[in-house]
């Protein structure tokens, strides 16, 4: 008994030093891009910092550019995630409990986007675009971001809906209700945090997106396209990171949010 605990009591102590030896792996760089946007050298990692400054954030506000490509990639990430949230869930309601011909080649083309690599996606995009005599701008990456998208959102919905009993929309219906009040009152509350999690993870999909932006972006620039040309300015590099602090700070504001939203409800299934 007692080798039998310490061998428990070991490897409780080794999954610990493996988990924290992952996480520091994995915040390690965020950690350096944080610290290096407060250097005073703009153009060295040296380390200890020569100096810590507030400059680069000051220089960061003030530039348009930055704010420009911030504010098209929120647009485009905004209606990306709600086109995918609709196409998603329709996807997902019509193909969760159906039984056809065809479902499985269906699902096959759904997830293929995602599976594909990106560089595939984009070209395939950057072609259909051109066969269809279209300027690519801000429409054609939307669209673009929305075919991976739509895949986040109908891989959650989908796996929400097939573990909801069928006999809760059976016992609605023999109550009375009718097919709008059944989605309202039973099917919608069950998929709520499936969907607040897709939403979410197809934001953020569609937020840093680069390889596939940059087939279907044309002339316009969102904030990763900003961030890829930053990286031939050397000069500028710890404005660089001023603003990949900022769009963390972003985007920790809805992360959290989400998780104390969900949290509630994963615990009480």
């Amino acid at each position: 008994m007692r080798s039998k605990a310490r061998a428990t009591h070991h490897g409780s102590w080794a999954t610990r030093l493996g988990a924290i030896l992952g996480l520091a792996f994995l915040n390690l760089p965020v950690l350096v891009i944080i610290l290096y946007a407060f250097t005073t050298d703009d153009r060295t990692y040296a380390f200890p910092l020569p100096g810590v400054t507030l400059h680069w954030f000051q220089a960061a506000f003030a530039r348009s550019d930055i704010w420009a490509a911030m504010r098209l990639s929120l647009s485009v990430a905004a209606l990306a995630t709600v086109l995918a949230i609709v196409l998603g869930t329709l996807t997902a309601l019509a193909l969760a409990r159906s039984r056809f011909w065809g479902k499985e080649a269906i699902t096959f083309v759904l997830i293929l986007p995602i599976a594909l690599p990106g560089i595939v996606t984009g070209i395939a995009l950057l072609a259909a675009i051109k066969a269809a005599h279209v300027d690519p701008g801000f429409w054609t990456i939307v669209i673009g971001h929305t075919t991976f998208c739509t895949v986040i959102v109908y891989n959650n919905v989908v796996a929400r809906l097939r573990r909801m009993p069928q006999n809760w929309i059976e016992a609605s219906m023999d109550l009375g209700a009718d097919g709008a009040q059944t989605f309202r009152y039973i099917v919608l509350p069950q998929m709520a945090t499936a969907l607040l999690a897709g939403g979410m993870l197809a934001f953020a999909l569609s937020f840093d997106e680069i390889i596939v932006t940059l087939f279907t972006a044309g002339h316009e620039r969102t904030l990763p396209i900003w961030f890829f040309n930053e990286l031939f300015r050397p000069r500028d590099r710890p404005i660089t990171n001023v603003v990949a602090v900022i769009v963390m700070a972003v985007t920790l504001v809805p992360i959290l949010m989400a998780y104390y939203l969900t949290r509630p409800a994963e615990e009480g299934t």
